[in-house]
């Protein structure tokens, strides 16, 4: 009787922290790209291909239910938390926090994938420095930026190294968040942009660069967040998805010995 957690997210650390807390089994799952999280509960790194796939694991490990609260973009491993949940008669709660929403003085443009951002700043050559805080880059947009794209500035800030070498007309930053408003500024003042490319994360841990993109009048190239599943029980609030799981293992007691 144990619930999974899907993480690589503050969120679900503390829904692991909760849930074991009170007294609800909890296996935490992780990638293990940037660092394994600290949790009074059994973490596994490195995904599950080395366990023969999801739906084993979920079958050798006793799993009742899944929690995924992986980061929004996570689609894939979304669709296959979903796909297991089904396949394996369980409960899967797909934690969806809310998105940023633009204010007043933002100048946000809208973009599907890496290929709408190099389009863009060919259609928009104005713009000469711009800062990359979406994640990996494609081997595709890395073409596009030493071939179409060399005569601009690039700053990418990443928590894990890139895979692929990159162009010198990109400048990289390894940082890990959460980051404050003084660290974003300190980084505009330092080297400064004229458009940010950020994925629609939603929570605190990164706002921060919106902020000051808004207070300096610097536009914003958003990714658009992936559609969910259709069939996926989707919950938006922190306070909610407790209630989801502490209400399922009510009424499937845990079994101690």
């Amino acid at each position: 009787m144990t619930c999974l957690i899907l993480g690589g997210t503050k969120d679900a650390r503390d829904f692991a922290d909760q849930f074991v807390a009170a007294n609800i089994p909890v296996i935490y799952s992780i990638k293990g790209l940037v660092r394994t999280p600290d949790l009074p509960c059994k973490v596994i790194v490195g995904g599950f291909s080395q366990f023969g796939g999801l739906s084993n694991f979920i079958k050798d490990n006793l799993i009742t239910s899944i929690l995924d609260a992986t980061h929004p973009y996570a689609d894939k491993m979304t669709q296959a938390a979903v796909n297991a949940s089904i396949h394996n008669q369980i409960p899967c709660w797909v934690f969806d926090r809310p998105a940023w929403q633009p204010e007043a003085l933002d100048h946000w443009v809208d973009v599907n994938d890496w290929q709408d951002v190099a389009d863009f700043l060919l259609a928009n050559p104005s713009f000469q420095r711009v800062f990359l805080s979406a994640g990996q880059l494609p081997e595709a947009f890395l073409s596009r930026l030493s071939s179409e794209l060399a005569s601009i500035g690039f700053i990418l800030r990443t928590a894990v190294k890139p895979k692929a070498t990159l162009p010198q007309n990109i400048r990289w930053i390894k940082a890990i968040g959460p980051f404050n408003y003084q660290d974003e500024l300190t980084l505009a003042n330092a080297s400064p942009y004229d458009l940010m490319v950020s994925k629609n994360s939603g929570g605190k841990s990164t706002y921060s660069k919106l902020v000051v993109a808004r207070d300096k009048q610097i536009p914003v190239l958003m990714f658009k967040r992936p559609h969910l599943p259709n069939n996926a029980e989707i919950v938006a609030e922190t306070s909610d998805i407790v209630g989801c799981v502490k209400g399922f293992y009510r009424t499937h007691p845990v079994d101690m010995n």
